[in-house]
């Protein structure tokens, strides 16, 4: 569905009084990449900044809240963990009709191939263990302390999500996935009893939800925070371990099939490790973990493609391809649980 045009007046008197020191806009272009949440590039005399709205038409219960997005980005500020700094969050009637919120441009790389072509071995392990460590230093602070102690609901994190994901992929559902169907009843006949672990989790932890330093290793900011909640955090990291184990010749671009060891690039297996050392975190219940983060991308996906039949999807083209994969991550998942992978 193309969106409508921009109120451009009415939009540079809101931002105005929503943005501190805001003034004379002069445009306001759409990103092309992401598929959840529209974001904009603005431009205007007193800086560069980026808005992030909900998309435009009927959407589903609890999705694209902009609001959790702002306001955990809000927290985590001061909590050593790289995220943009956030100017201002609109209401839901605003000057384009939706809820969005402001925050600075953060100017850098984002990689979106995780074998890092054109790289050296040392550059590629020092791009992971950057990414690692923010992983690490996210689900180290204390909710309780940055202000989030009700950013998520009490009681089993797996369960709940098991139990939104579900609901959203039926939902959403297009096709019969006899894997998914599986995948969910043994997911519930699996679930771990809840071991009190309580962090900050983004939802959506990879490479290209970062932006990297122009030159070397650091991470300038973590995005796309939609997804985040107080949870378990080896979610997080299981949903991050994926990659290793996607195709890379693939939409997905995973690091399966590749020679880790050439490329620099760490193991499944010491990558974990280091993000335990770093975190303090013990981590148990591995197959369950990433059985889970393959039906949780599966539901994502399936919610993508359905909104693009739909013709609501942010990026329509991208939206069929990745629409497709669905039944590859069911499968990948069957592999797991079937102790194959």
């Amino acid at each position: 569905m193309e969106e409508p045009a921009f109120d451009m007046e009415a939009l540079a008197d809101e931002l105005h009084e929503l943005v501190p020191g805001f003034s004379g806009l002069h445009a306001i272009e759409k990103f092309n990449t992401g598929q959840s949440n529209p974001t904009y590039r603005v431009e205007a005399d007193s800086g560069k900044y980026v808005l992030r709205a909900k998309p435009p038409g009927t959407l589903l219960k609890s999705a694209h809240q902009v609001d959790r997005e702002y306001r955990v980005m809000q927290a985590l500020a001061d909590n050593n963990v790289p995220v943009p700094k956030v100017h201002g969050l609109s209401g839901e009637h605003s000057a384009i009709g939706r809820m969005y919120f402001v925050m600075e441009l953060v100017e850098g790389r984002i990689f979106w191939d995780p074998a890092l072509p054109g790289m050296t071995a040392e550059e590629r392990a020092a791009i992971y263990d950057g990414m690692n460590d923010v992983l690490a230093r996210l689900h180290r602070v204390d909710p309780e302390a940055a202000g989030l102690a009700d950013f998520g609901r009490s009681g089993n994190y797996f369960a709940r999500q098991i139990r939104r994901w579900s609901e959203q992929y039926l939902a959403t559902k297009t096709d019969d996935l006899p894997d998914m169907d599986r995948l969910m009843d043994w997911l519930w006949e699996h679930l771990p009893d809840d071991d009190g672990r309580v962090s900050i989790v983004h939802g959506d932890f990879r490479l290209d939800n970062m932006i990297f330093s122009a030159h070397g290793e650091t991470v300038l900011a973590l995005i796309d925070w939609e997804l985040s909640t107080l949870g378990h955090p080896l979610a997080d990291l299981s949903y991050q371990c994926m990659q290793w184990r996607l195709p890379h010749a693939s939409g997905f671009r995973g690091l399966g099939g590749l020679d880790l060891t050439e490329l620099g690039i760490p193991s499944e297996e010491d990558y974990v490790a280091r993000y335990s050392e770093r975190s303090g975190i013990a981590v148990d219940n591995w197959p369950f973990c990433l059985a889970f983060s393959f039906f949780k991308l599966a539901a994502i996906l399936q919610g993508v493609y359905k909104r693009s039949l739909d013709g609501n999807a942010s990026n329509p083209e991208r939206a069929n391809e990745i629409g497709k994969a669905v039944p590859l991550l069911a499968s990948m998942a069957s592999e797991v649980i079937s102790g194959k992978a």
